[in-house]
C-alpha cells in the first residue's frame, strides 16, 4: 500500500521589483508580500506635499462596486476639498488605475478605499491584517515597515517589548505594497507582519488603503 502523499507547505517569500508586473506575484503560494518599487510621477508627489502643507485633516472613506472589468471607480468627489490642488486630477487618475489594477488582479467586485492623512502611527505595533489581500501605498511621508519571516516570533506579535531594533525593513514612498492576511485561503498563520512608521515631530503622511470586500 502506497503511503500517502503529504503536500508541503510553500517557504514563506516576499517578492519585490520595479515592474508594476510584480504585483501578480501575490496569487502565488507562498508569497506575503508584493512590492512594486515604483517612484511617483512629480506632478503627483508635489500634489501630495502640497496637501500636508495645507495642514487641514482628511479621512475619506468609500465602497467602490464594479460589475466588470471594463467599469471605471466613480470617484467624482473623492478627497473633493482639495481639487483645487495643482496635481489633483493625476493623482485621482492614479488612484483610479491601482482600484482597476487591484479588482482586476483579484477579480473583486466591490473595493473598500481609505485616503488617510496622518500625524501618528495608525498600527504602531507589529501585526498581521485579518483580510484576504490589502493594498498600501504612500503618496507623502514615511511608508509602512514590515518584516522578513523568522525575524519576529507571531506568537509574540503586538507586544512592544518583543519587537526587533533591527532586520526592520521600509516601504518606500509612492511603492504599491501588496499584504497577504490571514483571510487568505491557504495563508493561515502566515499574514505579512508589518506595522505603521513612528512619526516625530511634525511628520505626516498621506496613505491610501484598498481592501477587498468581495
Amino acid at each position: 500500500m502506497l503511503a500517502p502523499i503529504m503536500k508541503l507547505r510553500p517557504v514563506i517569500r516576499q517578492s519585490l521589483g520595479k515592474p508594476p508586473a510584480v504585483l501578480t506575484d501575490i496569487l502565488e503560494d507562498g508569497v506575503n508580500l508584493a512590492l512594486w518599487q515604483r517612484q511617483l510621477p512629480l506632478h503627483i508627489a508635489e500634489f501630495g506635499t502640497l496637501l500636508l502643507s495645507r495642514n487641514e485633516p482628511l479621512a475619506e472613506s468609500l465602497v467602490v462596486e464594479l460589475a466588470s472589468e471594463d467599469d471605471e471607480p466613480n470617484l467624482r468627489s473623492f478627497a473633493s476639498n482639495f481639487s483645487d490642488i495643482e496635481g489633483y486630477e493625476g493623482f485621482i487618475a492614479d488612484v483610479s488605475w491601482l482600484i482597476s489594477g487591484f479588482a482586476c488582479l483579484l477579480g473583486a467586485k466591490r473595493i473598500g478605499v481609505r485616503l488617510r492623512l496622518l500625524d501618528k502611527a495608525m498600527c504602531p505595533r507589529f501585526h498581521v491584517d485579518h483580510v484576504p489581500v490589502r493594498l498600501i501605498t504612500t503618496y507623502a511621508g514615511i511608508g509602512s515597515q514590515w518584516l522578513r519571516e523568522g525575524v519576529m516570533e507571531r506568537r509574540h506579535l503586538s507586544q512592544a517589548d518583543a519587537e526587533p531594533e533591527h532586520n526592520i525593513e521600509q516601504v518606500h514612498c509612492g511603492e504599491v505594497a501588496l499584504l497577504k492576511g490571514e483571510k487568505w485561503h491557504g495563508n493561515e498563520g502566515f499574514g505579512l507582519i508589518h506595522r505603521s512608521p513612528q512619526l516625530t515631530g511634525d511628520q505626516r503622511r498621506l496613505i491610501l488603503t484598498l481592501d477587498w470586500l468581495a
